[in-house]
């Protein structure tokens, strides 16, 4: 099983422009979620909590100023990074972009090469892990380059999917992750699995990270879920 891949939203109500950016976003390898306008796009963010949003201003109905307010008023979408697209050029536009919480400000007609450069930029933020970061917290080191993880020096033999669970906490210690949202993040919304196996490989990263000694690292929240630290 493969990774989830980093999910981009993509909200543009241009078809041709909105094809244009998904296509070279999926060369990138990212996962692509299209919406034309500001009401799908907020139903969208709920369904399927996207990693980086690339969000066109002129949008019909609901702007993509507006938008962005929204997004950066709840506290459950506040993180997500968002890089807004305006044909306005002028310093005023782009200094109200940013007031309103966008990310990155992005003038049309642009270089996709720099728009991709940046969705990468905002990744790194919010998941330096699917970005090929190091990641650190305490003693342990994940490399998501090389996969490798190392605790106190030592080297560690993890499974896949243990992998995959260790940079999901990694990325926000801390955060207590319900069975449900690693689920998601870990497997994938389009596979079935049982809650009880998210309990069972947790087993399995908690021996896999005290092979050489060491507190666990691993806090169980009941009735929540887990979290690093």
């Amino acid at each position: 099983m493969s990774p989830q891949k980093p999910r981009v939203l993509v909200v543009e109500d241009e078809p041709a422009q909105r094809e244009v950016l998904a296509y070279n976003l999926e060369a990138e390898g990212y996962l692509v979620i299209r919406a034309q306008d500001g009401d799908e796009a907020l139903l969208l963010v709920d369904e399927d909590q996207p990693d980086v949003i690339v969000l066109d201003w002129m949008l019909p109905g609901v702007s993509g100023i507006e938008i962005c307010r929204r997004l950066k008023m709840r506290a459950e979408t506040r993180a997500i990074p968002v890089i807004m697209l305006s044909a306005r050029g002028e310093e005023v536009d782009r200094v109200r972009g940013l007031e309103t919480g966008a990310d990155d400000y992005v003038v049309k007609p642009y270089s996709l090469v720099e728009l991709m450069a940046r969705v990468r930029t905002q990744l790194r933020r919010v998941r330096p892990a699917a970005a090929g970061e190091m990641l650190e917290f305490s003693d342990i080191a994940l490399d998501a380059e090389t996969h490798r993880v190392t605790r106190g020096g030592n080297s560690l033999k993890l499974g896949p999917t243990e992998f995959r669970l260790l940079s999901t906490f990694m990325e926000k210690p801390g955060r207590v992750w319900s069975r449900e949202q690693l689920l998601d993040r870990v497997w994938g919304r389009d596979i079935y699995v049982d809650t009880r196996t998210v309990d069972v490989h947790i087993g399995r990263l908690r021996k896999a990270l005290c092979q050489f000694g060491g507190d666990d690292p691993l806090r169980t929240v009941r009735g929540a879920g887990y979290a690093l630290g």
